[in-house]
């Protein structure tokens, strides 16, 4: 796999110009509900860009929640920022490339998840009319990928118990726990002690503790856990840097990355040891790349994240988790840990590992049947128009 000379430059052909992108919603009920410290989910209600130029189109996931837990951005107002902002921005593009969509948008500010779905759908069409896979084009040096899978809060520790042994069985190669205050010391032990100390084991806890809850956070140490991801607000950077000085599990930085900028601040002021990369946090897959450099230079190990995301969202991200710094296992698991049927062919593990798609773009396709089975709503937004057309 090779990298081309610059993020976002167009290999072997041109792209023709942009013409619409359709926004369908869709909804997929998860295989059980998912409990953060943020809320529970039962159902993965996703916004899909489809970019329409005229050589070929092309596929993006939004990430953003029903409502505005995990971040401020939430689908229906993802969907209004497409509809009314990102999308008449791209109609003077004379070409549907990544790099010419971003710049086209720049005066528009925030909203990154919006933005990553829409330079995912375009940069999808760009590299499948130049024959180029995402993992390519991005830099990847891997076939395949160690996964490992995000387990929720349960309502008791034994439930939790039997859930962990059924993913193990399954295959994979680490268990991330969330975690919150009331649920954390005792499952993390439970855990450890039912399935030994080679396990890789983290927890997650989304922002939930306190500067306060240092020396609570600290009982973990005893437990080798590869990192405590997210333990204050994503505003806290000094708050974490404190408390990494107190841990001995290292802190991994999620919220709080937004940008290389940001990871930058992050790594420098000692606020994190390990990096989430979730492409939809920090605007699309280029701005993700950059992170994942900025890791590197700094010596600083990254994974990538999840966010329940469809075939269409898994397999980018898997594209990204080839690049030569994501060192861990990330949160790509298996379709079947979500959906008992995905909107694509399903992704599966084999011993541990996911392969890495290798064909144009981002290397699948939804499947029409799985696809119009899913869908709750469409709607045409022609590049210059301020007004789509509902189906």
């Amino acid at each position: 796999m090779t990298k081309p000379s610059e993020a976002g430059e167009t290999p072997a052909r041109s792209i023709g110009r942009p013409v619409g992108f359709e926004l369908r919603r869709v909804s997929l009920p998860l295989v059980r509900p998912f409990r953060t410290s943020l809320g529970t989910e039962a159902d993965r209600d996703a916004l899909l860009v489809k970019a329409v130029t005229t050589d070929v189109a092309g596929w993006g996931e939004c990430v953003a929640m029903a409502e505005p837990l995990y971040s401020a951005e939430y689908l229906d107002g993802c969907a209004d920022v497409i509809r009314h902002f990102l999308v008449p921005a791209i109609a003077a593009c004379s070409a549907a490339s990544a790099t010419a969509v971003a710049e086209a948008y720049r005066h528009v500010r925030g909203h990154p998840m919006a933005k990553a779905a829409v330079e995912t759908a375009v940069l999808d069409a760009q590299l499948r009319a130049a024959g180029m896979s995402l993992a390519t084009f991005l830099g990847g040096t891997r076939e395949r990928v160690d996964t490992g899978v995000s387990v929720g809060i349960m309502d008791a520790v034994g439930e939790l118990l039997d859930v962990v042994a059924g993913y193990l069985d399954d295959g994979y190669r680490r268990i991330k726990l969330k975690i919150e205050p009331g649920w954390d010391v005792e499952p993390v032990r439970a855990v450890r002690e039912r399935f030994g100390d080679d396990l890789l084991l983290q927890v997650d806890a989304n922002g939930a503790y306190t500067p306060a809850d240092a020396s609570h956070l600290a009982r973990l140490g005893p437990f080798d856990l590869l990192m405590i991801e997210q333990p204050l607000p994503e505003d806290d950077l000094t708050g974490h840097a404190a408390l990494a000085a107190r841990l001995r599990t290292p802190i991994c930085l999620d919220e709080s990355i937004t940008s290389a900028r940001s990871a930058a601040v992050a790594i420098t002021m000692g606020a994190t040891a390990v990096v989430n990369i979730k492409p939809g946090r920090v605007g699309g897959y280029l701005e993700a790349r950059r992170i994942h450099d900025v890791c590197a230079a700094h010596g600083v190990p990254c994974w990538i994240g999840g966010m329940l995301e469809t075939g269409l969202g898994r397999a980018p991200n898997l594209a990204l988790a080839a690049l030569p710094n994501c060192t861990l296992p990330g949160d790509i698991s298996a379709s079947s840990r979500y959906f008992r049927r995905d909107i694509t062919e399903p992704f599966e593990i084999d011993n541990g590992q996911m392969a890495v798609p290798v064909g144009p773009g981002i290397g699948v396709d939804p499947d029409p049947d799985a696809l119009a089975s899913a869908t709750v709503s469409t709607e045409w937004i022609p590049c210059g128009s301020r007004f789509g057309t509902a189906g």
